[in-house]
């Protein structure tokens, strides 16, 4: 059996996850730090990660990236989307008035995963603009938090499973400002996955860093992409942390590393004095909203 290392029930990787695996079994490892996450794995504790990088909305988790090109070595093996709901989770009837009707006036914070908060920056503004705003290591520990104070006017902004784990009540469901809210979330581990479900294509993910004093260095990078058509969905530039000024590239291709062309592609960018690093080259999956059961 797999195991898999996750940030803490209930939170949105955690539903991710049951999401991609549907109902195989596999062993899932909780932990409260996505540092703990990646570092399970790096050092053989779990067979794979589960790393959120993207969001539509909040753009790159620059952190989670910097996690993959500095400090551990853990290839990507799958990419999945799937959609970020929050809701706004207290202690039972909390927020509810005598006449059963939801009162948020003695709400006095609200706490979330700092990026599941901005998610619902005009909910909160609109809501509650007065409760005091505080950040948790993920949407799941903020609920537990609220569970283990009762009465004090707080809530948080996390999942329905992490309602459902911690035995909390779902005050208003679906409370993100924009209902495209969706996260890319990466499989990383030594060894390849096969899963059951089928791809809707295959990505390679490289790191290129440029040549100093090479005017023009990305123009040509990009241009060896080019005029083989090979369609590029994301490039982003991220500080190599060794010199100011310096950057990595950080450049999806859609194509699977074993293609005809990529390889060429490759070897040109080398050959202009760039240095080129695989990420992962793996299957990609769409979220399919009729088939996804999470439980």
């Amino acid at each position: 059996m797999k195991s898999i290392a996750v940030l803490p029930q209930g939170s949105v990787s955690h539903e991710a996850l049951l999401y991609l695996f549907g109902g195989e079994p596999v062993k899932v490892v909780h932990h409260k730090l996505i540092s703990d996450v990646f570092l399970s794995t790096a050092n053989g504790t779990t067979d794979y990660s589960v790393i959120p990088i993207e969001n539509t909305i909040e753009g790159s988790v620059s952190l989670h990236i910097d996690w993959l090109i500095n400090e551990v070595n853990l290839p990507m093996q799958t990419e999945w989307i799937f959609p970020s709901i929050q809701n706004l989770i207290s202690n039972p009837l909390e927020f509810t008035d005598s006449e059963g009707n939801k009162d948020f006036t003695a709400m006095v914070k609200i706490l979330s995963h700092p990026v599941a908060m901005a998610q619902c920056g005009q909910y909160i503004r609109e809501h509650a603009p007065w409760a005091e705003l505080e950040s948790a290591g993920s949407t799941s520990e903020a609920v537990e938090i609220v569970k283990s104070n009762p009465g004090k006017g707080w809530a948080a902004i996390g999942t329905a499973l992490g309602a459902a784990t911690h035995g909390l009540e779902i005050v208003d469901r679906q409370i993100t400002d924009h209902n495209n809210n969706y996260t890319r979330f990466v499989l990383v581990g030594p060894q390849k996955l096969e899963l059951a479900r089928v791809s809707s294509g295959d990505k390679t993910s490289i790191l290129v860093t440029l040549p100093e004093d090479f005017p023009g260095a990305l123009h040509q990078v990009l241009a060896a992409f080019a005029w083989r058509r090979l369609n590029l969905s994301r490039i982003e530039s991220r500080p190599t942390k060794k010199k100011l000024g310096t950057y990595y590239f950080y450049i999806d291709v859609v194509e699977p590393i074993e293609s005809i062309l990529l390889p060429g592609a490759i070897e040109e960018i080398k050959a202009l004095g760039c240095q080129v690093r695989i990420l992962g080259s793996y299957p990609t999956y769409t979220y399919e909203e009729e088939k996804a059961e999470v439980q």
